[in-house]
């Protein structure tokens, strides 16, 4: 059935935050990789120009403008619609979002985008020039896609893609939860994660985001030849880092990983695809490319109205937050990473580095905790442990000889192992603000800031699985059977982080 799409009546301005520069003289030739962040700019500098009354007479036409925009260039009548749901934050504007048009059951086709309506690099660079992008390792596909975007964006409405970035506008880079990145917020905003490792792997990114657009006009000048349709200047003149970091964080939460497709396909955007879709860690639902489309099989019956949801792949909650803006209680790919390493100062460390090493883990090894299966983590941890106290030369020779992570353990060397792990399990819990229950009395506010809201939903996960993992220790160590016995010194006991 025909695709149908309600749009909010009220057009407002593009929202500063993820709109795209319109400035005099945007760069030809690097593709970026930003398809939902296109509303970065400030409001003089939209894709939709004019004025506040001008643009709310249009807002009743707008859905139907994307509407009528894919079935003219090749979407088939399909069983999904848009719809709307307020946004946490009332100066923002409603949410899209696509929904069931009709009773679906699980198998059926949700709907089937034509490849004219998808942006991927084959579609802006062609295959041979996106090899040799890529192999410069200079750029990414994302970079690309939302440096393309934000060319593109400058065309206005010459550009064939105007409805679809006027879309991207008007979501300004918000998942379902109407929540923007991290990578977007604020430095106080971004002391809602302290005590979380996720906070370090923000301000990793952003500075990998930094270095990619550092590398635009390289990049613009090797394949300049491909973006003379833009006549605008060099990408870093044309574009300020913050709009290229919004483009890019923007793309980041919207692009597609196709599967078994060829390199230059393999990240697209897909107008009917997130944000407007919404991610579950539970879905088995994916967006896969079939005969010329991009085509969505659900996994679950929807009745008329319900919002589609679909698979966002095996990542844990600290991902989906930096990714999309989300977190899932239910996900069982969340994971918190613990970094064991053999102690540098030990005189017997090639000794134990070769045993890890036959053992098939490293003098630096991280070890993955995931929700539901502590018990199983600690337990993994400890031969490489119990290892790093062994201090007598003639136990490490006979380490050396045995087969398999066999170590000598005595009832004090694995108190002191047992105790190195409560100890590192309570001083990470202590690095967190707020306690397992503050975090629960938070979140009970129906008021609580969004993005505090997100934060803390992902600290309190966090904690649960460290305060199993300590719960698991301790059950451990209570099965000891001499209580008395103090732990084993260990001058070079392994450094765990």
């Amino acid at each position: 059935m025909e695709l149908t799409c309600f749009l909010n009546k009220c057009y407002l301005p593009p929202l500063p935050h993820l709109s795209l520069p319109f400035c005099k003289n945007p760069n030809p030739r690097i593709l970026s990789r930003k398809r939902n962040n296109f509303c970065l700019a400030s409001a003089s500098d939209t894709l939709v120009a004019g004025s506040r009354k001008e643009l709310v007479s249009k807002k009743d036409n707008e859905f139907d403008d994307l509407k009528s925009w894919m079935h003219k260039n090749g979407l088939p009548p399909c069983g999904v619609e848009l719809k709307e749901r307020p946004s946490h934050d009332a100066k923002h504007r409603p949410i899209h979002y696509v929904a069931a048009s009709d009773d679906l059951q699980a198998g059926d086709v949700a709907f089937s985008l034509p490849n004219s309506l998808v942006v991927t690099l084959e579609r802006v660079l062609g295959n041979e020039t996106v090899a040799e992008l890529l192999t410069t390792n200079k750029l990414s596909e994302l970079a690309c896609l939302a440096l393309y975007l934000m060319y593109e964006k400058k065309q206005g409405k010459k550009s064939f893609w105007y409805p679809y970035i006027r879309e991207l506008d008007r979501q300004r880079g918000r998942g379902q939860l109407a929540v923007e990145s991290p990578l977007l917020w604020s430095q106080d905003e971004l002391a809602y994660l302290t005590g979380s490792p996720t906070k370090a792997e923000v301000l990793e990114r952003a500075e990998g985001i930094k270095r990619e657009y550092n590398e635009l006009d390289t990049v613009w000048f090797m394949a300049g030849s491909l973006f003379q349709q833009y006549p605008y200047d060099i990408p870093t003149e044309a574009f300020p880092f913050e709009i290229f970091k919004q483009a890019f964080v923007a793309v980041q939460s919207c692009v597609v990983h196709l599967q078994k497709v060829a390199l230059a396909r393999r990240f697209a955007l897909v107008p009917l695809g997130p944000p407007l879709l919404a991610y579950r860690s539970n879905c088995k639902a994916m967006l896969s490319a079939v005969d010329g489309a991009v085509e969505l099989v659900v996994d679950r019956p929807y009745k008329a109205g319900e919002s589609i949801v679909v698979w966002c792949g095996p990542q844990p909650n600290s991902k989906l937050l930096i990714n999309y803006g989300f977190v899932d209680d239910d996900n069982s790919y969340d994971r918190l990473v613990v970094e064991a390493a053999l102690n540098t100062e030990d005189p017997q460390y090639q000794e134990k580095r070769m045993v890890v090493q036959r053992n098939g883990k490293l003098s630096v090894q991280v070890f993955r905790v995931y929700a539901g299966r502590e018990k199983e983590a600690v337990t993994d941890m400890l031969p490489y442990l119990r290892l790093g106290y062994v201090s007598d030369p003639s136990e490490m020779q006979s380490v050396l000889s045995s087969q398999g992570p066999v170590c000598p353990v005595s009832p004090c060397m694995e108190r002191a192992v047992l105790g190195q792990l409560v100890d590192y399990f309570n001083g990470r819990l202590a690095g967190y603000p707020t306690t397992l229950h503050e975090d629960e009395s938070l979140l009970s506010d129906p008021n609580l800031n969004p993005k505090r809201r997100v934060a803390t939903q992902l600290v309190r996960l966090e904690k649960k699985i460290l305060h199993a993992c300590l719960q698991a220790t301790i059950d451990l160590m209570d099965q000891l059977p001499d209580h008395t016995v103090s732990p084993c010194p260990a001058p070079y006991a392994p450094i765990l982080k």
